[in-house]
């Protein structure tokens, strides 16, 4: 797929089985070809402010040996702040730190409180511009919906950073 056009697009839910529920009619639509999803995660955020992240509804992101590298484009892109919480490869350090600046500077970010403040679910996802709507469309349970466009050199930068830090992480654990 074509990275030159991507959108981020987010619901948020005060219901983690709505959030659940959305997530799983997303990956139907998907299935069905309604649209194509780069990648999508639901993302749970507890009272206590520790963030879960899901990919394919049951798939742990984070808090395992490797970040998934779908998940982690997601994760990154949506708060930088939470790749660097969550990852545990070396190499990826530098690309948090651009995307926070850059999302700082642009506010080309979504803001975690707003849009996963504490006790509250998400469903994350990247498309291609030509489907956001109808992406959005699918989260039809969200209490809140937001697409913001996505820079390109983000996604690439963030992609070749979480391979490395994959393929780092898988090296040390067969040596």
């Amino acid at each position: 797929m074509d990275s030159d056009n991507l959108v981020l697009v987010v619901g948020t839910y005060g219901d983690a089985g709505a959030a659940g529920d959305d997530f799983k009619t997303l990956k139907a639509g998907e299935k069905d070809g309604e649209y194509e999803v780069v990648g999508a995660v639901v993302m749970n955020r507890e009272a206590s402010g520790k963030v879960d992240v899901h990919e394919h509804g049951d798939h742990y992101v984070a808090g395992g040996t490797t970040l998934g590298a779908v998940g982690g484009l997601v994760v990154g892109l949506f708060a930088p702040p939470l790749l660097a919480a969550t990852a545990i490869g070396a190499g990826i350090g530098a690309v948090i730190g651009k995307l926070t600046k850059r999302h700082e500077e642009k506010k080309m970010g979504v803001d975690l409180e707003e849009y996963l403040p504490k006790g509250s679910s998400a469903v994350v996802a990247v498309v291609d511009d030509k489907w956001a709507d109808k992406v959005e469309a699918a989260l039809v349970k969200s209490d809140k919906r937001i697409n913001k466009a996505i820079d390109s050199g983000d996604y690439d930068d963030l992609k070749q950073a979480l391979a490395k830090s994959d393929a780092q992480v898988a090296d040390a654990i067969t040596t």
